[in-house]
C-alpha cells in the first residue's frame, strides 16, 4: 500500500507558494502532493499511481497545470533564499539520459527545442547547477546535451548571490567568467584547462569540497524520471528536476 510522502508538518512551509483555489474547493493538497512525488519518484506512468492518492486525471491534471504556471519552481527559488548557506558556493553540469521516447519526433537542429541533443552516451539533456555551501541546489538551467559547462555558466551568473566563493570545475575555466566573478565580489576556485599556456593557481583543499555538488546530482538521479527522461515537454521534465531538488534538500 502506498502511504503519504509529504508529513503534515512540511504543509506549511508550502502552502504560502500553492495558487489559491477559486470556487470549488480543491482536492486534498497533501494527498495530490504525495501522488506526484511517488509517480515521479518511481517513474511510473500516471495511469499506474496507487488508488490511495486518488484519481490518476486528477494527479496528472494538478502536475501539468502547476507546472505550466511555475509553482514548483517558485517553491524551491523560495525556500532556497530562506535558508541557504552562500558563503561559498559550487557550479557544475550532469548528464541525463534521454528515453527514445522523450527523443524521438524530432525537435530543432540541434536539440534547442526540445533540449535535448546527441552525445558520446547517446540522446541527453545537460543539466547545470549551483549548489549552496552544503550542496543544496539552489539554481537550475537546463540545455541539450552537447552544450558546453561554460555556456550553462553564462546562464546561471546572473542569478548567483552574494558569495565568498564560487567552486567550479575546468568546464567553467574561463577569463570571462573569472573577470564576472571578480566584479561581483566572488573569490574563485577553479582549476585552469589543460590548454592554458600559464595554469592558475587554485586552493586544492577548498576545491575538494566540490563533491558536494557531485553528491547533490547522484541524489536527484535516484529518482528515475529525473535519471532517465521521459518527458518530451522540457518545461514538464524540468519541474520534475525542481520537485526531486525540493523534496531531497529543502523539505
Amino acid at each position: 500500500m502506498a502511504t503519504a510522502v509529504v508529513p503534515d508538518d512540511f504543509l506549511p512551509a508550502l502552502a504560502p507558494f500553492f495558487p489559491k483555489s477559486h470556487g470549488k474547493p480543491r482536492v486534498d493538497d497533501r494527498r495530490v502532493l504525495s501522488g506526484i512525488i511517488f509517480i515521479n519518484r518511481n517513474g511510473l506512468r500516471w495511469c499506474d499511481a496507487p488508488k490511495e492518492y486518488g484519481p490518476p486525471k486528477t494527479l496528472y491534471n494538478r502536475w501539468k497545470r502547476w507546472s505550466d504556471n511555475g509553482v514548483f519552481a517558485r517553491i524551491l527559488v523560495g525556500l532556497a533564499t530562506e535558508r541557504a548557506e552562500h558563503e561559498t558556493i559550487m557550479i557544475d553540469a550532469t548528464y541525463l539520459k534521454a528515453h527514445r521516447t522523450a527523443s524521438s519526433l524530432g525537435g530543432e537542429k540541434g536539440g534547442r527545442g526540445r533540449q535535448i541533443g546527441r552525445t558520446k552516451g547517446g540522446m541527453s539533456t545537460k543539466l547545470h547547477a549551483v549548489a549552496d555551501a552544503k550542496g543544496r541546489p539552489i539554481g537550475f538551467f537546463m540545455s541539450a546535451g552537447q552544450v558546453s559547462d561554460y555556456t550553462g555558466a553564462a546562464a546561471l551568473i546572473g542569478s548567483l548571490p552574494k558569495a565568498g566563493w564560487l567552486l567550479g570545475d575546468r568546464g567553467c575555466d574561463a577569463d570571462w567568467f573569472r573577470n564576472t566573478l571578480k566584479d561581483k565580489g566572488i573569490k574563485v576556485c577553479i582549476p585552469s584547462r589543460k590548454s592554458r599556456k600559464k595554469a592558475v593557481k587554485y586552493d586544492k583543499r577548498r576545491y575538494k569540497r566540490r563533491n558536494r555538488i557531485e553528491i547533490m546530482f547522484g541524489r536527484l538521479k535516484d529518482w528515475r524520471r529525473v535519471a532517465t527522461r521521459y518527458d518530451r515537454c522540457p518545461e514538464t521534465f524540468f519541474s520534475a528536476i525542481i520537485l526531486a531538488a525540493t523534496v531531497l534538500f529543502w523539505l
